[in-house]
């Protein structure tokens, strides 16, 4: 189940992050691994902006989450984490599959991350979940600033990129009369 993040779950989001986080550990990226969880504060705020959702087991306990912020017409994933006993059950994509949901009702235009390119559950999952690669001069000024601050915290000694996946728009219903013939007077099937 996919749903809002409780007030009373935001450290357990933090025990997700650093789960998660340990994976980097074994290619070589220890700097990441033992990087500290977002603060509680930081989730706190995603939350009270409605902006922070979890997946949940049967028991209603957080396994993974996703927090997002909207960015130049985009919803921009800040983070997905999926708890390692969770992994490979596709709850990261749910979150992303509702994340989009959620920007498509407010008219947002795609959905943009950033991220270590050569990473296996990185660049090329978002690849493989329809996200492309964006060139320098397809980024945004808000993805500008961010991949500046991400640099800024020593982010690109490893390979980095920004990428985006561009949300369909659901065509308006079309009329089931003829114009030919009126509403009033179109025969009952």
């Amino acid at each position: 189940m996919i749903r809002l993040v409780r007030a009373d779950e935001l450290a357990r989001l933090r025990e997700i992050e650093v789960a998660a986080g340990r994976a980097f550990a074994t290619i070589d990226m220890a700097a990441i691994a033992d990087d500290d969880p977002p603060s509680i504060d930081h989730l706190e705020q995603y939350r009270q902006d409605g902006r922070a959702w979890v997946h949940t087991d049967r028991d209603d306990v957080p396994l993974a989450y996703l927090i997002a912020e909207v960015v130049d017409a985009g919803a921009h994933i800040e983070q997905v984490s999926v708890d390692p006993v969770a992994a490979g059950r596709g709850l990261g994509r749910a979150l992303i599959d509702h994340l989009a949901g959620w920007a498509a009702d407010r008219g947002l235009a795609r959905l943009t991350l950033t991220t270590f390119t050569d990473v296996p559950w990185n660049g090329p999952y978002y690849e493989r979940l329809g996200f492309r690669r964006l060139t320098d001069d397809e980024l945004t000024e808000g993805l500008r600033r961010i991949r500046a601050a991400e640099a800024a915290h020593g982010l690109d000694a490893w390979p980095r990129c920004a990428m985006a996946r561009e949300l369909v728009s659901t065509p308006e219903p079309q009329s089931t009369t003829s114009n030919s013939t009126p509403p009033s007077t179109a025969p009952l099937a």
